[in-house]
């Protein structure tokens, strides 16, 4: 009688799931947004009021009029209020962990003076124990009076007894105490290591300032994150970005601790973000990708791992990116960080297995080399060997300084521009004076890239700078700093358009991903990725952009942050 009754229980549980899932399969949809001013950055259907979503794609992008149909029974709908939409938008450059990290320790951003710098240090160290490491990032000496890196000497008077260690908002350059130089065993006589410099004073003693390669002198011995602490950042990191407005970041260098740590955050749902990872190189974790391949789509297209980072010189700011010529401003044309030998039978490789590359280039002698080293590769695989035959879509990061005569070449090899935005914004108050006027005919040259067909993906290069989409917007359309002043020689000219600036942060990103086929613009088939703002920033004022927020971020029809009231 037991086994009877248990049958008929199950047959009926059996005929109500298959009615549900019949039910839900019937309807037209999951979530329907109405009521928006929406820009698809589709040509073929540029505005647009509602969209519907079903099992994380959209269904549905037209007038409310029409989207009626999706308004049943079980369909959610929200009221977007007249909110601007447009597709969620994505960092084509970004530090996730450094992001995270940055909330979790001392956060240097925003310092107007060296001793504005040493209170925020001291205010830290006054809480350390003796002995114990003070770490930091975020301090950008360019804003300061006068333009002149802290030194070791400043940071003995506040830290005597703590070592301590304070990256430049730009990861390219830190500053070290006395402790900590004398842990790492620098002194006069200590070597830089190849693609670094140990900076030193007239007398020739090391003054605290450690650029590119030679900071892992004493980076190698600050105590190591833990994986609780590294999971944190990344969880910490995720949620600022989803917060900000962004659907996906393109993470510009990790390794595969940290793709399997996110593995485990998407497997426990601790993480909505999609993330496009970029694999340091050349090394070990590169080959290891090399070798096993491209993972695409993982996570229902949340994560993808299928590209190398290299990095070919160090930043204008910390006069390491390596120039054609001195810098007007220091003895030195900087230095390159990477040996042809190593990498150019790397890029050969890529091609073969489908592996994108990107490197970072912000000198006008870096570009140019990385652009030799693309030519030499694509010159030696032809197309039949290739894994991707039209495109492999390598990409230069930054691409800041570029001599006139080699920007063509981007358009001619393929290569993508991925650009940030704010990095002009920021260094219009020191690059005049670092390489003069006429070498900024080349710099930040996002306008004429545009017109002669190259890619331009937008990004942020977080946590280098804040990290926000309107910063970057705003940077894109305005070419001026954020209190609205610009100076000589900036070539307003060079600035985007709105629509192309909407562009680098959409389907321009996706591009650079190889994901148009799936997001970057709001077209039926698509993914479901929507930012909704608070104003309209294709129409308002310039300033007014830096006063916009984000409303709604939506991931595969999902509502991952905001709360706006529903029908």
């Amino acid at each position: 009688m037991k086994i009877i009754a248990s049958t008929i229980l199950f047959i009926a549980l059996s005929l109500f799931v298959v009615s549900a899932q019949k039910e839900e399969k019937e309807l037209p949809a999951e979530i329907l947004f109405k009521n928006g001013n929406i820009y698809t950055v589709n040509d073929e259907q540029p505005k647009a009021e509602a969209i519907a979503v079903k099992f994380g794609k959209i269904v549905f992008v037209g007038a409310n009029a029409d989207a009626k149909k999706y308004e049943v029974k079980g369909v959610k709908v929200v009221d977007l209020k007249g909110r601007t939409v447009v597709p969620g938008l994505a960092d084509a450059h970004y530090h996730l962990s450094g992001v995270g990290f940055r909330e979790m320790r001392l956060n240097l951003e925003g310092t107007t003076s060296l001793q504005d710098f040493l209170a925020k240090v001291k205010a830290r160290v006054d809480k350390a124990k003796p002995g114990e490491w003070v770490t930091g990032r975020g301090w950008i000496e360019t804003f300061w009076t006068p333009q002149a890196f802290p030194t070791r000497q400043d940071l003995d008077k506040i830290a005597p007894n703590n070592p301590v260690y304070l990256t430049r908002a730009d990861g390219h350059g830190s500053v070290a105490n006395s402790a900590a130089f004398k842990i790492a065993g620098i002194d006069r006589n200590t070597e830089a290591p190849f693609g670094g410099e140990i900076m030193k004073d007239k007398s020739g003693e090391p003054n605290g300032m450690l650029l590119d390669r030679a900071q892992s002198l004493v980076g190698k011995h600050l105590p190591a994150p833990t994986p609780a602490d590294y999971e944190q950042a990344l969880i910490l990191g995720a949620k600022r970005s989803v917060e900000l407005g962004w659907t996906q970041i393109q993470n510009a260098g990790t390794d595969w601790k940290e793709v399997e740590m996110l593995k485990r955050l998407y497997e426990q749902d601790k993480v909505k973000l999609r993330i496009y990872e970029a694999i340091y190189g050349p090394g070990p974790d590169a080959q290891k990708l090399l070798s096993k391949g491209p993972d695409v789509g993982m996570y229902d297209h949340r994560l993808t791992v299928r590209t190398i980072k290299v990095s070919i010189d160090g930043a204008l700011g910390s006069k390491g990116a390596a120039l054609l010529e001195n810098y007007s401003d220091h003895d030195t044309n900087g230095f390159l960080t990477q040996k042809e030998e190593q990498v150019v039978p790397m890029l050969r490789d890529a091609l073969r297995k489908g592996i994108q590359v990107e490197v970072h280039a912000i000198g006008d002698r870096a570009n140019r080399t990385i652009l030799d080293w693309y030519e030499r590769a694509l010159d030696e695989v032809s197309p039949l060997e290739r894994y991707d035959r039209d495109s492999p879509r390598w990409r230069i990061e930054h691409a800041q300084i570029v001599n006139p005569a080699d920007i063509p070449r981007f358009r001619k090899l393929g290569i993508i521009a991925s650009m940030q935005p704010s990095h002009a914004i920021g260094d219009l108050h020191f690059a005049p004076s670092r390489i003069g006027l006429e070498r900024l005919k080349g710099a930040y040259a996002w306008q004429t890239f545009i017109k002669q067909g190259t890619i331009v993906a937008g990004g942020s290069d977080a946590p280098v700078e804040r990290g926000e989409p309107m910063i970057e917007f705003y940077a894109a359309v305005a070419r001026k700093d954020q209190k609205g002043f610009s100076s000589e020689g900036w070539h307003p000219e060079e600035k985007a358009t709105r629509e192309q600036a909407l562009k680098m942060f959409t389907l321009w990103a996706a591009l650079a991903a190889f994901e148009e086929k799936l997001r970057g613009s709001l077209e039926v088939g698509k993914l479901a990725d929507l930012t909704v703002l608070s104003a309209d920033i294709m129409q308002i004022p310039e300033a007014e952009i830096l006063k916009t927020k984000c409303a709604m971020t939506v991931i595969g029809g999902e509502v991952v942050f905001g709360d706006i009231p529903k029908k």
